[in-house]
């Protein structure tokens, strides 16, 4: 999930931790996908908790292994602090200690499988990227897919009871593919959170644009030298 030393090497514990984080983030984007389009929008299901608290195990012994192996233990755990902070599995441990949350306190919480979910993505494409899977323009259509059906699915999640422009994922998608892609679409933020991904996805495309260009002019000079 993070890493810890630039060696090649590794012990066979932590390869096992490598295959069943990448497992885990595979899973937990799967369960938060249900979830979110087929599960009840206000409570989690049992099923879920369960799968996000073993999910959450198995990312918090993937970090303490590497923090373990680091050279300097202490300075690994707070340049990767984030990585433990979403891994803690916050909503088992709400549910099992019985909390009634607010309104607004249950919509922060809710954030925060989506945030793990992000995780997993990570963890996923850092495995494509680390074994050359793909290459550039491989690697910014899979980015593209990724964020633009990420930010539809929490968009969907947090839009859908309050939103009467947005009927169904699909509307979702259509979404943040046109935000994405700077072009705009006819379905308008009403929460705060749809608006600040309104905001953000334009400002995401500009800035993955210059990598689609780039390898334009990477294959237009290999072209003008083979010709040369």
């Amino acid at each position: 999930m993070v890493q810890a030393k630039t060696s090649d090497f590794q012990p066979l514990p932590l390869k096992i931790l490598n295959v069943l984080s990448l497992l885990a983030g595979a899973s937990l984007l799967v369960a938060v996908s249900w979830e979110i389009l087929l599960g009840d929008p206000r409570h989690y299901s049992t099923d879920y908790l369960l799968l996000q608290g073993i999910v959450c195990v198995v990312f918090l012994a993937d970090f303490f292994a590497r923090m373990w192996m680091a050279d300097h233990s202490w300075r690994f755990f707070f340049r990767n602090l984030y990585f433990f902070l979403l891994s803690v599995p916050y909503l088992n441990i709400v549910d099992w200690m019985g909390i009634e949350l607010s309104h607004a306190e249950a919509m922060l919480m809710g954030l925060v499988p989506l945030l793990r979910a992000l995780l997993g993505l990570y963890v996923l494409f850092t495995w494509i990227i680390n074994n050359r899977v793909t290459r550039l323009l491989t690697s910014y259509v899979l980015s593209m897919l990724v964020f633009t059906y990420f930010a539809a699915l929490i968009f969907y999640d947090y839009e859908i009871e309050v939103n009467p422009a947005l009927h169904d994922f699909g509307d979702a998608i259509w979404w943040a593919s046109m935000n994405l892609t700077t072009v705009g679409a006819d379905i308008f933020a009403v929460t705060a959170v749809g608006k600040i991904l309104t905001v953000l996805l334009p400002t995401l495309g500009m800035m993955m644009f210059p990598i689609f260009t780039v390898y334009v002019t990477q294959i237009y000079t290999r072209n003008r030298k083979s010709d040369s």
